[in-house]
């Protein structure tokens, strides 16, 4: 009777310490979620996502052009890394058989890992000083070489998971293998491949080091690409640092709907995934 006894004491307690363990990592994101809510839900407005900034000690006054230039720069730099990032991953999945394709498989792991500021800095050589100033464009091009690692790898692991009998029975029909490719293995591998550019999107959604190299910001309405940008980091960042109440306050709200859209997108890739593993 005491074996049995000591036994379920243990089985108890194993199952209390891996819920435990597992709630861990879990509660630094909720304790961050709850400083962040409860700073800034108390500045969200309709005033504070529509209007522009107001000067330093005039009270009121919003992000309205961040959250406008933070949608351009993800736009534009989707429209740059998408293409060539779901093309690469496909290349690695279906065609790279050689040393070739495991030269561009290490390249993108370690352009993974490079840091931010790093590709900011090189965006800046790249675009803003040929240009001669800051832009958009400079700054979705360094967001688009941070979304490229991840929507590569995810778009060749998706592709590499495809039954291999689907390739079979498209070729059995006489169908070209490129046909065979863009007819019927990314379609079918549509859910996972837009599951990874949502997940390299919330990655880029939060950067602010490689924009202050590039975008820069601009505390006026602006939809060139060839003209500096604002952005929500980028309004983070400064408001901040600054020493004005009502800036420190509103970066606090800033935060809000940065992490609000970032949350999003991340839910909406989790979704995907789910429905993907429910095929």
């Amino acid at each position: 009777m005491s074996r049995l006894f000591y036994r379920k004491l243990k089985d108890r307690l194993a199952l209390a310490a891996i819920v435990l363990l597992a709630f861990l990592p879990a509660f630094p994101l909720f304790h961050i979620l709850y400083g962040i809510l409860k700073q800034g839900l108390s500045v969200l407005s309709w005033e504070f996502l529509t209007h522009l900034p107001k000067p330093p000690g005039e009270p009121g006054g919003g992000v309205g052009n961040a959250i406008l230039g933070t949608l351009m720069l993800a736009v534009m730099a989707s429209g740059m890394a998408v293409p060539v990032g779901v093309l690469c991953g496909v290349y690695l999945s279906e065609y790279a058989r050689g040393k070739f394709g495991e030269v561009v498989r290490v390249a993108a792991d370690v352009l993974q890992g490079v840091p931010s500021i790093v590709l900011g800095i090189v965006a800046y050589l790249w675009v803003v000083k040929p240009m001669g100033h800051f832009s958009a464009f400079s700054g979705a091009v360094a967001l688009a070489v941070m979304m490229l690692p991840v929507i590569v790898r995810s778009t060749e692991e998706i592709l590499k998971m495809i039954p291999e009998t689907l390739r079979e029975a498209s070729l059995a029909l006489g169908v070209n293998y490129w046909r065979t490719v863009l007819k019927v293995l990314i379609p079918t591998g549509m859910v996972g491949i837009t599951t990874g550019i949502l997940l390299s999107l919330a990655r880029i959604m939060g950067e602010t080091a490689p924009l202050l190299f590039t975008a820069f910001g601009n505390p006026f309405w602006n939809l060139n690409p060839l003209q500096p940008v604002e952005a929500l980091p980028l309004t983070v960042f400064k408001y901040a640092i600054s020493p004005y109440e009502e800036w420190i306050l509103q970066a606090w709200g800033a935060s809000v709907v940065l992490t609000l859209m970032v949350l999003g997108l991340n839910l909406i890739s989790r979704f995907l995934a789910w429905r993907l593993g429910g095929r």
